[in-house]
């Protein structure tokens, strides 16, 4: 490929700059028709297409803080984020109503940060609550330091569906050397989420310090599927205030998926389902039994057929027996399909027969995804129009890559209110707009790149 044709794939930086949000239109196309367009004019649709099928958007990040209370060698929030104040309830509240009218029931909202649970806990359940009464699926995504048993029963008892920790050795989590080492810290957020009504997922940076490690990882939530939902791999991208940069393109959706799916003896059958844009996001879906994994079907045109006739089957990502009766529910509505799926029982059945008897009977559902975000100086234009993962502004809705690669200019934006104007920098509410947008750090708002600047006597003082 030519110079000028990959250049013609990327957004320039004004177009980043000016990227249009997606706002809520009285009269516009419900957001499942919204995302299908998105898919055919990308040339993303085909029978093991997800989006567009199954829901109107993957998620909804709404970022409720830009604290955090870890230092990650690679990290998407920004130089100044530290400095930011938290988002008001009312505010927030706002944009929760903004993507229920953009997406509507049942989407999947990410409360996160920064780390959420450094709101009050207060804030944060009633946060949850409102999320929860609007009819949306509030996950919260967060490192797990404050994630104690009391916390999360408080943040269920609000309406909490589903919990994302984020473990990893870009953390420098101290006494832990490696992904194995930091199991441990795993099976203490596990046994915290244990028995609790929530999707259990957790998520982890790849980068050149762990890549040779992910099959160990695939393997650890392959004997942990009795308690986790899904793993998430995110390939490092170059956004953000990290420090750790990306070594080269020795990582790729391919080598990736390849090892994934080694590690758990082919049972990861990567795009028999695919949600989004197959440059940004991989999935594959097992059954585990008996600590073995097995991948959903042999024959990869059985999930499309699958797709195709249960697009408006809801299924509980919390209990594989509420998922189950629904299915039965639906079958029973849809007996056209009873054939076909005694056909797929008995075939899964004996592919499993000795692991089911080593488990008495109990099979799980686990699912892996790849995340590959775009460097913020190469947002490619299809991948971006055909983006399932935003993050809510003040205005609406932007793609999450699109987010980070302007994340200063977002969050440092005075916000307007009934009264006047919010000033993220202070906190404080005035008549008129700030004008004053010098940010002023100090040694707790300095991290990642300002941090290392400073520690070798590169910049200020702060």
């Amino acid at each position: 490929m030519s110079e000028r044709e990959n250049a013609d794939m990327l957004l320039t930086p004004e177009e980043v700059a000016s990227h249009p949000v997606e706002q809520p239109d009285v009269g516009q196309a419900p957001a499942i028709a919204r995302m299908r367009r998105r898919m055919q004019a990308t040339g993303q649709w085909h029978p093991a297409q997800v989006a567009g099928r199954r829901w109107g958007i993957g998620c909804v990040a709404l970022e409720i803080t830009q604290r955090c209370n870890l230092d990650c060698t690679i990290c998407y929030l920004s130089e100044n984020a530290e400095a930011v104040q938290d988002l008001p309830l009312a505010e927030v509240k706002r944009r929760i109503d903004t993507v229920f009218a953009l997406y509507g029931p049942g989407t999947n909202l990410q409360i996160t940060g920064g780390d959420p649970t450094l709101r009050k806990l207060d804030e944060l359940a009633a946060i949850v609550r409102y999320a929860a009464a609007c009819g949306l699926r509030p996950a919260l995504f967060t490192n797990g330091i404050r994630a104690t048993r009391p916390f999360l029963q408080r943040l269920v008892d609000a309406g909490l569906t589903e919990v994302a920790f984020h473990v990893d050795l870009t953390q420098e989590r101290k006494g832990y050397a490696t992904e194995r080492d930091l199991n441990a810290v795993r099976l203490k957020l596990i046994e915290a989420a244990r028995g609790l009504p929530l999707a259990i997922y957790f998520n982890t940076t790849v980068f050149a310090g762990n890549v040779a490690e992910v099959p160990d990882l695939v393997r650890f939530f392959v004997s942990q599927a009795d308690a986790v939902n899904l793993a998430s791999f995110q390939v490092q991208a170059e956004t953000g205030r990290g420090v750790d940069r990306r070594h080269g393109g020795a990582i790729t959706l391919a080598g990736l998926e390849e090892a994934m799916n080694r590690a758990a003896d082919g049972a990861l059958r990567f795009g028999q389902f695919q949600p989004g844009h197959a440059r940004c996001n991989r999935y594959a879906l097992a059954l585990v039994c008996g600590g073995r994994a097995y991948p959903l079907a042999d024959d990869d045109r059985l999930p499309a057929r699958l797709l195709a006739a249960t697009g408006d089957l809801s299924l509980d990502r919390r209990s594989v027996r509420r998922s189950l009766a629904r299915s039965a529910g639906w079958l029973v509505r849809h007996p056209q399909y009873l054939g076909a799926a005694v056909t797929w029982a008995a075939g899964r059945t004996w592919a499993m027969r000795r692991s089911l008897l080593r488990s008495r009977g109990r099979v799980h559902k686990l699912s892996f995804m790849i995340h590959n975000f775009m460097d913020a100086c190469s947002l490619e234009r299809e991948r971006i129009d055909a983006c399932i993962f935003h993050t809510a502004t003040a205005d609406g809705t932007l793609s999450m890559c699109v987010h980070n690669a302007r994340r200063d200019d977002l969050i440092l934006e005075p916000i307007r209110t009934a009264t006047g104007y919010w000033d993220p920098l202070t906190g404080r509410e005035t008549e008129q707009p700030p004008t004053d947008r010098f940010v002023r750090h100090s040694r707790k708002t300095v991290k990642g790149v300002l941090k290392r600047d400073w520690a070798q006597g590169e910049g200020d003082t702060p």
